[in-house]
């Protein structure tokens, strides 16, 4: 049975000891002045600033391609009234956003229609951006399945298929990850970069 194409951006599934995601995470915040739209999923980078208490670090949506770190991913919204039925952070909207940030947690995401081989398991892949959905409040990041290989700049390390039903090596298969480029772990210094 083929794949379904239904991206959710980047889950968090278990640590790297392989114990089960317990659901930690830290807030951050993202001010109004953060133009793009946030979901469930998506990866941020530390933007190098705080709120106006200076308690919660700034975040902003993560670029795609080599060389570009990542912080976490949104795995909440701190709730506020004014934005229940939204499910997701609205660009221009100041918002404290829940982030899974141990670069020791390991991810699902949905591959391209490139999809990944078994050979391509061990190697280090890219991320594409795509639009999050205000139906699902789901992330529209995918693995980039054209760029797996031995490159230490790219974004995620391919460490297999997630197992679950109806999940076989081709296109849009739900690959287990880890995030390759942590701005939260060795030596990075400012900002990751």
């Amino acid at each position: 049975m083929a794949n379904v194409n239904s991206p959710y951006g980047l889950r968090p599934v278990r640590e790297r000891d392989g114990s089960p995601y317990s659901g930690a995470c830290n807030t951050y915040f993202v001010p109004s002045t953060d133009a793009t739209a946030l979901f469930i999923g998506d990866p941020v980078i530390l933007a190098g600033s705080a709120d106006t208490a200076g308690v919660a670090p700034t975040v902003t949506r993560a670029t795609a391609g080599a060389t570009n770190r990542i912080t976490g991913v949104v795995v909440g919204f701190q709730p506020n009234p004014a934005f229940v039925p939204f499910g997701y952070r609205p660009a221009s909207t100041d918002m404290y956003v829940l982030i899974a940030d141990d670069p020791d947690i390991e991810y699902a995401i949905q591959a391209d229609v490139d999809g990944i081989a078994a050979a391509q398991i061990g190697l280090n892949a890219n991320l594409t951006a795509g639009s999050g959905s205000t139906a699902t409040k789901q992330s529209g990041f995918i693995l980039d399945g054209t760029t797996p290989a031995a490159d230490a700049t790219f974004q995620l390390r391919v460490l297999g298929l997630e197992p679950q039903i109806n999940n076989e090596v081709g296109a849009y298969a739900n690959v287990l990850v880890r995030i390759n480029l942590p701005t939260e772990a060795g030596n990075a210094s400012g900002l990751g970069i």
